[in-house]
């Protein structure tokens, strides 16, 4: 499914860009209503975004028996330190994944041409 938000334009754009609002949230919601609704074994949400964090720990509460529901990934920045989402207490399987994994699993379709 691709799902798609208005641009929001700064009153200085173009010098600062145009940004799209409210994906996160709306990522946020779809990855606790599939493991609530048990529409999945396993969510796992790629991200090292820390808003997403109270989706993380939503997931966690609502499948307190069933730790490996949840997991994390995040894409290792080439030199740089690894961030993978966590929460205090909770463990949760995280994926770094490389460069060269990203290329592996790139797909080119241009989604904002299909209806």
């Amino acid at each position: 499914m691709v799902m798609s938000r208005e641009l929001r334009y700064p009153p200085d754009w173009p010098k600062r860009p145009a940004q799209e609002k409210g994906v996160d949230v709306a990522l946020a919601v779809d990855f606790v209503m599939l493991i609530a609704q048990r529409e999945c074994d396993v969510g796992i949400l790629f991200s090292s975004d820390t808003d997403l964090v109270p989706a993380v720990e939503a997931v966690l509460a609502l499948r307190p028996d069933d730790a490996a529901a949840c997991e994390v990934a995040a894409w290792a920045a080439p030199g740089g330190r690894p961030r993978s989402l966590s929460v205090r207490g909770a463990s949760i399987r995280s994926h770094l994944l490389a460069e060269a994994d990203y290329r592996s699993v790139a797909d080119p379709t241009d989604y904002s041409r299909i209806e």
